[in-house]
């Protein structure tokens, strides 16, 4: 430790010292790239904590807790434009829930035999790996779309399995007002328990593929399902934050760090949205979840040192690139305001 050890924060539940600039960074930059991709930057967080020096159980625990208060802010703004269909996301609760508690019980069984760190960042890497496929398949998609000249309301629906789902006639049935269908109760129930698993699993808020599932699988429409997904992140967050509290595996110094780095940042990625142009911000997303993953690997092959450059470098040189983009907006938008005055 010597002369640096100012830098390090004695974390007393966890028993391990921190370098705190990295977690005030880690916060900061979860809530810029999750204000500006409109994402949460959860995946980056339980990772980045394992990298910095958090046992796994550990780094998962932290994650949701911190995640619970980030989300509640989010909905609470969703919530005033009606976009939470309530129904369908009390139905999913049931199912958020029991996944959680599986998805924890897993943690703690392979803490038990000492695997829970390299299962996990394997599941990591396959899960990061599949979100970066995403993220430039879609924007392939887009060029490709733009080369024809097809850029219509919505373009062409891409997936839509849940019209099969939707024929499934296992009772309970019921109505979703909000989002427009009926379905068997069933088909929330089962994505939800699933999105649960990884959510209490990787401590993530399950949102990356949430989303995705109810727009695919449940048949909501984006908008509603943008505002149920918070609502059920808001309420899986809370879940996996109790349940990782009685396993005493959450680290309330980081939780409250890394939420006062997370406030400031959200504020600026929410502004910076405003002057951002184009799918160029795709490729940006795409990059820090590759960057996030090669981190990943490079910890679990012992170059933790590495490891910890990489995901801290990467995450910077994006908040710095987010914020440029905010700074230079914010100038031309007062250059053109003076201009319009200068002629009046």
């Amino acid at each position: 430790m010597g002369e640096m050890s100012w830098l390090y924060m004695y974390m007393p539940i966890a028993g391990v010292h921190i370098l705190w600039p990295g977690l005030v960074l880690i916060g900061f930059s979860v809530g810029v790239i999750g204000g500006f991709f409109g994402m949460g930057g959860a995946w980056m967080v339980t990772p980045g904590l394992n990298i910095l020096g958090f046992p796994m159980a550990f780094a998962i625990g932290t994650d949701i807790a911190h995640i619970a208060g980030k989300s509640m802010i989010s909905t609470m703004r969703h919530s005033k434009f009606g976009n939470v269909d309530y129904k369908l996301g009390i139905t999913m609760l049931v199912g958020t829930m029991v996944g959680i508690e599986i998805g924890a019980q897993l943690v703690m069984m392979l803490e038990r035999i000492g695997l829970v760190g390299s299962v996990v960042r394997w599941v990591y890497v396959v899960f990061l790996a599949l979100i970066a496929w995403m993220v430039f398949y879609d924007f392939y998609k887009a060029t490709q779309k733009r080369k024809k000249g097809d850029v219509g309301e919505h373009g062409a629906t891409g997936i839509e399995w849940y019209k099969t789902l939707h024929k499934w006639k296992i009772p309970p049935m019921m109505h979703f007002h909000a989002s427009g269908f009926t379905c068997s109760a069933w088909v929330p129930i089962i994505v939800s328990t699933a999105t649960g698993i990884l959510a209490g699993f990787l401590g993530i808020g399950g949102g990356l593929l949430r989303m995705p599932a109810l727009i695919y699988l449940v048949g909501c429409p984006t908008h509603i399902a943008v505002g149920t997904d918070l609502f059920e992140v808001m309420i899986s967050g809370l879940y996996g934050a109790f349940t990782y509290t009685l396993k005493g595996r959450i680290e309330l110094v980081a939780v409250f760090v890394m939420l006062t780095g997370a406030a400031i940042g959200a504020q600026i990625g929410t502004v910076a949205t405003k002057y951002a142009k184009g799918y160029g911000i795709r490729v940006a997303f795409g990059l820090a979840v590759l960057c996030c993953m090669v981190s990943i690997i490079l910890k679990q092959y012992g170059f933790s040192a590495a490891a910890a450059v990489v995901i801290l470098s990467a995450i910077s040189l994006i908040c710095l690139w987010i914020m440029k983009i905010m700074f230079v907006g914010a100038a031309q938008e007062l250059r053109d305001k003076k201009a319009g005055l200068s002629q009046a």
